[in-house]
């Protein structure tokens, strides 16, 4: 019998940007328990970011914390850089930091909405992976891209058309990562959340009813804790999941599958 491929992380590096809350805090939690050293990005919460390091220490892990807007390439570039000096070569990055829409109709939506959460979401993504890339690269290939999309990728929603586009992209921009980094062995690939219990849905987990409310739609009548999306980047950064490659992997407690019902 073969041997099976283990998903310890022991020596790796990973770059978590947005790891000062939700889903990037999560993964940070998971993946230093797993034995990688965590580079914990943040933009304006340093406070919670220093209660990521906390976890990530108890976790027997080595933490590093870094403030950076990742709209702004020479920031971006920075963060790589200071990775690199005081954690080593990245072998993962986790493009987590994200805005949600502002509820705005596009004939009525600011400019500058739109330019940020294209800045934020998808821009942020494509200077991290472009920096990425090139450190793998020097290093002979190898590594894991997860992408932090969206059910919106695909589901269209009205009042969030910036986030939508900028979802949908990534999703783009994933797949044609995939192509161009496969002969690389560098694997990336999409997480799309559903509704998740994270800051972005702060008013759903301050009021009951309108949790209550909100998951009517979802199959499994509940909202994702951020766990749960940890545990699966988690099996897609290790080598178990070394044939996957330019998906979209949704956790979403169904939703995907209620597009059209009712009709």
């Amino acid at each position: 019998m073969e041997n099976k491929p283990q998903n310890s992380l022991s020596g790796k590096v990973a770059i978590i940007t947005g790891a000062d809350s939700g889903i990037g805090q999560a993964t940070a939690d998971e993946l230093s328990a797993k034995g990688a050293s965590i580079l914990i990005n943040y933009h304006n919460d340093k406070e919670s970011a220093e209660k990521t390091l906390k976890i990530v220490e108890g976790n027997g892990g080595k933490g590093l914390i870094f403030q950076c807007d990742v709209s702004d390439y020479a920031q971006v570039q920075k963060m790589y850089e200071t990775t690199v000096k005081e954690l080593g070569v990245p072998y993962i990055i986790v493009n987590s930091a994200g805005i949600d829409s502002q509820g705005e109709m596009v004939d009525e939506m600011d400019i500058a909405i739109f330019d940020t959460a294209i800045k934020t979401n998808l821009y942020g993504t494509f200077y991290s992976c472009k920096e990425f890339i090139k450190l793998r690269k020097a290093e002979g290939g190898e590594g894991k891209i997860i992408n932090i999309s969206s059910v919106h990728e695909d589901i269209p929603r009205a009042g969030a058309a910036e986030y939508c586009a900028s979802k949908g992209a990534v999703r783009n921009l994933t797949r044609c990562l995939s192509l161009e980094l496969a002969e690389f062995k560098i694997n990336v690939n999409n997480v799309a959340p559903g509704m998740i219990l994270t800051p972005m849905n702060q008013q759903a987990i301050d009021d009951p009813k309108e949790l209550e409310k909100q998951v009517q739609s979802i199959p499994l009548k509940r909202a994702g804790e951020p766990w749960e999306i940890a545990k699966l980047i988690a099996y897609l950064v290790s080598e178990d999941a070394a044939y996957a490659t330019g998906q979209t992997y949704f956790l979403d407690g169904g939703l995907m599958q209620n597009i059209g019902q009712g009709a």
